[in-house]
């Protein structure tokens, strides 16, 4: 049998692999998603996240220290703070957990790691939803997208140079935008979180922030049998003023992520989530798959599908291996 096409050629060794790959990861695309704890004396390890931790100060400190040794491209910033309301007041605190957090990793890193900050009241809030309640309990969008701009004054003024609006409300961005204009941030970019798809893959975050979720939050994110709206959620953004735009959750939304990269004219993002990360590594334990090639080949999958960047847990750790090559 005569083959003129073998494509299999170009896979023969490991150099040529290397050498014909169509994406490659890099330290400066990842983005770690970090959380830090009020009054914590030692970090308190999440145990649905093997290997993650809730910080302190001085562990926020270090382990955004060692992402810019890594050569990682930026930290995303959560707070979980001791005391929550209805309004999540903690929140504009210039002294509370995450405004506190974003000062103390600026003032360790500079301008070397790029300091990104959660915009979003789930963490403060007593009732675990992404902005304030109405009379009958539904989040009030309007009134909790103007706190939103309020928190991302609050989060610029304590030296984010990014910040990520999460909670999904319409119109979220433009305000924000206006604020941080007015208050003197025209620097300050946004990274909006443009199709945010209801999941049930997010089940660690919510031990990592100690929510305190009543309900679920799918009349504000996105459902999951929907592919059209994202990019209509995704232009809505743009529109407003988005600086960069972001798929979350990553693994199970490819084709979002796909279809975003397709039509933005900005950087997109892509969240590779906590359940994504437990996932494998709950399996990587039982020794039912090989856990560092299943930690690589899921990030690159993502690299692959059009992400400019991914905030995935194992970015230091991974930018390490990328490191050593």
């Amino acid at each position: 049998m005569e083959l003129h096409h073998r494509p299999r050629r170009l896979r023969t060794t490991p150099a040529l692999r290397r050498l014909v790959a169509e994406h490659r990861l890099a330290p400066s695309e990842l983005i770690l998603p970090a959380f830090i704890r009020e009054d914590l004396s030692e970090p308190a390890p999440i145990t649905s996240m093997p290997g993650v931790v809730q910080h302190t100060t001085d562990s926020l400190k270090r382990a955004a220290a060692e992402a810019v040794e890594l050569g990682v491209g930026g930290i995303m910033l959560f707070g979980v703070p001791a005391v929550r309301d209805a309004e999540g007041t903690a929140s504009l605190d210039p002294e509370g957990v995450l405004n506190k957090a974003i000062r103390d990793v600026r003032a360790e890193v500079g301008d070397d790691l790029v300091v990104m900050s959660d915009v979003c009241l789930d963490e403060f809030t007593d009732h675990g939803h992404c902005g304030v309640l109405d009379a009958e309990g539904r989040v009030d969008n309007d009134r909790t997208v103007e706190i939103y701009a309020r928190m991302a004054v609050a989060q610029a003024e304590a030296g984010a140079h990014v910040l990520g609006p999460s909670g999904m409300m319409d119109g979220q961005i433009a305000p924000m935008r206006s604020a941080l204009d007015a208050a003197g941030f025209q620097d300050v970019s946004i990274l909006a979180y443009a199709a945010k798809y209801a999941s049930a893959f997010y089940g660690p975050f919510r031990e990592a922030v100690d929510s305190q979720l009543q309900g679920d939050r799918r009349t504000y994110q996105m459902d999951a049998a929907n592919r059209r709206e994202a990019l209509l959620e995704v232009q809505l953004d743009l529109d407003e003023g988005a600086d960069m735009v972001m798929v979350k959750p990553a693994m199970s939304y490819l084709d979002i992520l796909a279809d975003v990269a397709a039509m933005s004219p900005v950087p997109v993002a892509a969240y590779q989530i906590s359940g994504e990360y437990a996932m494998i590594e709950a399996a990587a334990a039982n020794g039912w798959i090989n856990r560092d090639a299943a930690i690589m080949e899921s990030v690159l999958s993502i690299k692959r599908a059009g992400a400019d960047m991914i905030l995935t847990y194992w970015a230091s750790e991974l930018a390490g291996w990328l490191r050593r090559g």
